[in-house]
């Protein structure tokens, strides 16, 4: 028996309220097929919420604006003293103690394609291991091994991915049976998405019964965590703290017991790490005070006198570099997403997006002719309670796999993978050969179940008898 058509009256009567009635112009054109797709379609549409970014970022746009009172955010840093040392220490045991008690959960942001390395398939399942050639998938996966290992804890993980590669995620995941871990602990869910419009606000066909789509950004996270049902998953397990992170960075521990300490001390609602940035237009933002409340802005807003300014020191004055990875406590992104309307605030991005003209005919443009709404998970920030910022060393934590070549690539991050794992086995009394210019002569890597750090890794090769480094070595 055929499936009833949406209600097709309804929402021709919303879209014309709306001033989008040209989506219909191909209607009688189209089978019951299309015409039940493009119904489906502009069901999902919020025309309401659509209507004010319109007027917000198209028709009354204002350039963005930046506070006039910036002044850059504190810190904690690095520990450099006894007492930065101890106090270190006692936010591991705070950390650990919350994970043995099942009250953290790593989130990895996933939705991303590995198009820009050349790659076919959703970039968590990019082979990064520079010997085992593991994904990074299967990395943050041995890392919650070792962290459900060392705490007796039932960790979930879980997995924001995006319609371009859900199902495809979800396959991978499958056909590599979960990386060993429990099928119910493995939850994924879906990233919102937002429909495109052209320069003056008109909803954007990519064919004749298809609207325009595009995620809505990383900070549609906190939305899709509710409505998918995630929220109440992590309120069931009693999970109070989430650790978030982007796939594409094969070095970020999925959950740090320090970093958890220092957000649980606090009575933190959102948490960040930052890295000092290695230049004052480096593509990172940066962590910022205005009124009183934290900010991050963009590297490309904030002006080449602040970006450039520094201290009596010579250090740059906003040096705090935003690099993606926060803890959020459960309780805010339930208050975030309680509301009618989202609480972040979408941002206008003009893009190239693929559409069809007046006849129905394919265009793919030279030039951008759309704009994308997007929110950014940093935004959630000014509205923290106690927000924490903590420095990291990005050469154990930070080397994202962005592009094909040039910076932040796969071969910048294999080549830290095995800068950072040498220098842990010299530490634990290895010796690694190395070549005049200090490059290490073979390729070593060691898998997070094997050792998460120096001190596990002391105990490892004292087991297994290892004194050097004499081939290529995985050690897992």
């Amino acid at each position: 028996m055929p499936q009833e058509l949406p209600d097709e009256r309804a929402i021709r009567r919303r879209a014309a309220d709306a001033g989008q009635e040209h989506v219909f112009r191909f209607w009688g054109d189209l089978p019951e097929e299309g015409r039940r797709r493009l119904l489906a379609q502009l069901a999902e549409v919020d025309f309401e919420e659509l209507a004010e970014l319109i007027d917000q970022h198209v028709t009354h746009r204002r350039p963005p604006e930046l506070p006039p009172d910036l002044e850059p955010a504190p810190f904690i840093p690095l520990p450099t003293t006894d007492a930065e040392r101890s106090r270190r220490a006692r936010m591991r045991q705070l950390g650990e103690e919350l994970l043995a008690a099942g009250k953290a959960a790593p989130m990895v942001v996933a939705g991303g394609q590995g198009t820009r390395l050349g790659f076919e398939g959703p970039k968590g399942a990019f082979p990064i291991g520079p010997v085992s050639g593991l994904t990074l998938f299967e990395i943050f996966a041995e890392a919650i091994h070792a962290a459900r290992r060392a705490y007796g804890a039932s960790i979930p993980w879980y997995i924001m991915t995006s319609r371009a590669n859900d199902l495809a995620t979800r396959d991978f995941l499958e056909a590599h049976n979960y990386f060993d871990l429990p099928r119910a602990d493995v939850k994924c869910f879906m990233q919102g998405m937002m429909p495109a419009v052209d320069l003056e606000g008109k909803l954007i066909l990519s064919a004749r019964d298809q609207l325009a789509w595009s995620p809505d950004g990383h900070g549609g996270s906190i939305r899709a965590l509710a409505r998918t049902g995630m929220l109440a998953d992590m309120a069931a397990r009693g999970i109070e703290h989430i650790s978030y992170f982007q796939v594409d960075n094969p070095l970020v521990p999925p959950l740090d017991p320090v970093f958890i300490g220092h957000h649980a001390d606090a009575a933190s609602d959102m948490s960040s790490k930052m890295a000092r940035k290695r230049e004052p237009k480096e593509r990172i933002g940066a962590f910022c005070l205005s009124g009183g409340r934290l900010h991050v802005i963009e590297y490309s807003d904030l002006p080449d006198a602040l970006a450039e300014a520094r201290d009596p020191d010579g250090r740059l004055r906003f040096e705090a570099g935003s690099i993606a990875i926060h803890i959020l406590s459960r309780a805010f992104v339930e208050r975030l997403s309680a509301g009618r309307r989202f609480a972040l605030p979408f941002h206008r991005a003009e893009k190239r997006i693929p559409c069809i003209d007046d006849r129905g005919r394919p265009v793919n443009p030279a030039r951008p002719n759309g704009i994308k709404f997007e929110t950014f998970v940093f935004d959630a920030l000014p509205m923290a309670e106690n927000p924490v910022v903590l420095e990291i060393d990005r050469a154990v934590e930070f080397s994202p796999v962005k592009n094909a070549d040039a910076q932040d690539t796969p071969t910048t991050a294999r080549h830290d993978m095995l800068m950072l794992h040498a220098g842990w086995l010299e530490k634990a009394g290895v010796a690694v050969p190395r070549r005049p210019d200090g490059e290490p002569r073979f390729w070593v890597e060691i898998n997070p179940r094997a050792a998460r750090n120096v001190e596990e890794l002391k105990a490892l090769v004292a087991r297994r008898g290892i004194r050097k480094v004499t081939r290529d070595l995985y050690l897992a």
